[in-house]
Order: C-alpha cells, then structure tokens, then sequence
C-alpha cells in the first residue's frame, strides 16, 4: 500500500493551504513578520557556520599535501572524514530532535563544532587533526539534520521555498567566507591560526543563533523506539518521490565538493601558477549561489518544484562545461555558473523533502542530508583518483557522470502524478 504524502504548496489554492493549516491548528510564521525575520536570520547565521567549518579546509589542501608529505586524495580526507561523520551522525541526531525537540540540538550542535574546529588547530599530526574533524563533522550533524525540518514545521507552506532559499544561502555565504579567510589567511599566517579565527566565528555565530532563534511551536514529540523508527524509515522508502529525491542529493553534492576539492590543485599548476591567496579569492563565485538560492526556492514556489530542478542541473552541465577550456576568465565564469546551478537546486530538492514528508519529518531530513553529506565524502575522495588518473579533464569526466544522473531523477521526479490535497 502506497503511503500518502503532501504535495508541493504550488499544487493548492492558497485559501486551501489556509483551511488545512486552521484545522490543524498550528501556528506558522507568516512572512513579513519579526519573527519571520529572527527565523531566517538564525538559520541563515546556523547555515553559515555549518558550510565555514566544512569547508574551510579545501584550500588548505594543497598545503597540508606539502605540510604532511600526502597526495590530493590523502588530503581530501580533511572533508571527507567531517561529511562522512557528519552523514552517520544524521541518522541519530534527526530522531533525537524528533524526540526533545528541535533548537537544543541544534544549539548544542552548533556550539560543539566550533570547539573542535579549535582544537583541531592544536593537533601536532596528521591523524589527530583528523579526528577532530571526525569530530567536528558528528557536531554538525545536530544543525544539518534538523534546520530544514524546523522551517518545514515553523514557516508557513506557501513561503517554504523561500525561507528555505535564505537558509541555504547562509550555507552559501559560509562555504565562500571559511575558504575565502582561510585561503587568505594561510599565505601570511600557519594553517592553525586560520583554524581558529574560523573557529572563533563559529562561536559567535552560535550565539547569535541561540539568542534570535524563536522556540518551536509546532513540534510534536515522537517516541525513540526502534519500531518507531523503522516504520518512518520504511514509509518514506515507500513514497514516490523521497527515495529519488535522497539519490539526487547524493549526485549533487559530490558532484559540487569534487570541483572545488580539485580545482584549487589545477589553478596552482601550470599554466597559472596562482598563488594560494588568489585562489581563496575565487570563493566570491559563491556570491553566485547566494542569490540563485533564494530567487530559486521562491520561483519553485511560483512554478512547482518539478518545472525547476532540471533546469538547475542543465545550468551545472553548462559551467562544468565552460571550465574545461583554459582561458582564466572562462574558468572562472564556469565556477560561477556551476555554484548558481548548483545551490539552486539544492534549495529546491531541500524544500521538497518537507512538503513530501507528513510525518517524521526530521527522519525525512535526516535520510536527505545522510545521502547529501555521503555524496561529499564519497565522491569528493573518489574525484581525487580521477584527478591523479585524468587531471581536469578526469574530474570533468567523473563531474557529468554524475550530473547526467541527477538530470535523468530530476526527469523522472517531474513526470511523478500531482498531489491532490495536503492532507493525503
């Protein structure tokens, strides 16, 4: 028997949307109001933190490949071990927050990855400092898995995509910000003092976090019994659409962390020869995604997600493309392009989890950003053998084959039936 899922906001009259949030007797916050604006901007400061603290550490890669005598894809663990963590970590912290609630995870979270971010930069080795990362990755998943379930059951329907797209574009800013500092930073300054101002900025980010962030309202404990957590599993296997929208994240993001774990290597070698602070600046490419995530999120709010995804995903094929040729501005542009696409959609898959999932909803999440955060550490390690087999024209390979996969699920996500009511 097929479990019923919701439908996407754009596929109910907004009066219709009304009664079904009246019946429910739920409260969500209405855009335009203060509170709105205390939601988005604490997500927007927990995704900033999250996305910093990731990654962070990518261009510093070529340097600790130096530092401790390892190859690209020996270094790339640095990401690697945090993602891979932080993917294991989802399946706990989701259902935990599920549990006693959805900001003390997060607070608790948020706050713990920024002190292992620091004592990251005390570890005397190699295999200390990635422990710590190990660490700082298990942290994160406490924010990682249940930011998005909170705005799902907080905002209201008709403004998901957008608070969403504000949400994503926090993660956006903070993956440009952790690599601009620290690939700026470590050309006057040793690799352990960057891991603590980026660490530093974590902990104020925190706090920001956990003073602005309203309480949830809508938050319906759920019990922690394994057989509890089976029946979510296996209803959220048996929609439609979850399964392919938990392959598309994977797809995603490896494709998206593999560029950028490689191409700090190809723009240091001939023939360019930057310099590492020059490569940190490219980070404002990210520029590109905090915009495409909010305009994105709110136009799948306009047009249905299903119309949206797959040309987001064409846009990525487009400035992978463009970063195959070699004139600096061309590759450049192509990065540009390639983050556009690709944070918009991920702003539109993210939002789609919540309007799918009905129940156990950060289970839903966590089963998304499980297969997000595995894509990274899987792929992104995986980039480096086609990188040393093939150089860019490796990783260009091994990049489309997996957006050719994410084109044919975000195909056959827009062919599923339409949704007849949110209630079903």
């Amino acid at each position: 028997m097929k479990t019923a899922v919701a439908p996407l906001a754009h596929e109910i009259p907004p009066a219709a949307l009304n009664d079904v949030v009246a019946e429910r007797n739920e409260i969500y916050i209405e855009k335009g109001t203060p509170m709105f604006m205390r939601t988005v901007l604490a997500l927007f400061s927990g995704g900033f933190a999250t996305f910093a603290l990731l990654y962070c550490v990518q261009p510093m890669m070529p340097l600790l490949s130096r530092e401790f005598s390892i190859n690209a894809a020996q270094s790339s663990l640095i990401l690697s071990v945090a993602t891979g963590l932080l993917a294991i970590g989802l399946l706990i912290t989701g259902p935990i927050s599920d549990r006693i609630g959805r900001k003390p995870v997060m607070v608790a979270a948020l706050f713990a990855a920024a002190l292992c971010t620091m004592a990251s930069a005390m570890m005397p080795s190699w295999q200390g400092v990635l422990v710590m990362r190990a660490l700082v990755g298990l942290s994160l998943s406490g924010l990682a898995a249940v930011a998005m379930t909170y705005l799902s059951e907080e905002i209201h329907p008709q403004h998901i995509g957008l608070a969403m797209g504000l949400y994503i574009g926090g993660n956006a800013i903070g993956g440009m910000c952790g690599r601009l500092i620290v690939g700026v930073l470590i050309d006057f300054v040793s690799w352990h003092t960057a891991m603590l101002v980026i660490g530093g900025l974590a902990l104020i980010a925190a706090a920001v976090f956990w003073k602005i962030l309203p309480e949830s309202r809508n938050f319906h404990a759920r019990s922690l019994h394994p057989r509890s957590l089976l029946d979510g599993f296996t209803m959220h296997f048996r929609d439609a659409g979850l399964p392919l929208l938990f392959v598309e994240a994977f797809v995603l993001m490896g494709a998206f962390v593999t560029l950028f774990n490689y191409i700090g290597y190809r723009l240091l070698a001939e023939p360019y020869h930057m310099d590492q602070a020059l490569v940190g600046l490219l980070s404002v490419v990210y520029l590109s995604g905090i915009y495409s995530s909010a305009k994105i999120g709110a136009l799948a709010d306009q047009l249905g997600r299903r119309k949206v995804l797959w040309v987001t995903i064409v846009v990525m094929l487009a400035g992978l493309a463009l970063t195959m040729f070699t004139p600096l501005p061309v590759v450049i542009f192509g990065m540009l392009v390639f983050t556009f696409g690709f944070f918009g959609a991920h702003s539109v898959a993210s939002s789609w989890i919540g309007r799918r999932a009905t129940k156990a909803k950060g289970q839903a999440t966590s089963l998304y950003l499980f297969s997000y955060y595995a894509g990274s550490s899987i792929a992104g390690t995986a980039g480096g053998m086609a990188w040393h087999l093939g150089g860019w024209n490796g990783i260009g390979l091994f990049i489309s084959g997996l957006l050719v996969i994410a084109l044919l699920v975000a195909l056959k996500l827009a062919k599923l039936p339409p949704l007849e009511n949110l209630k079903a």
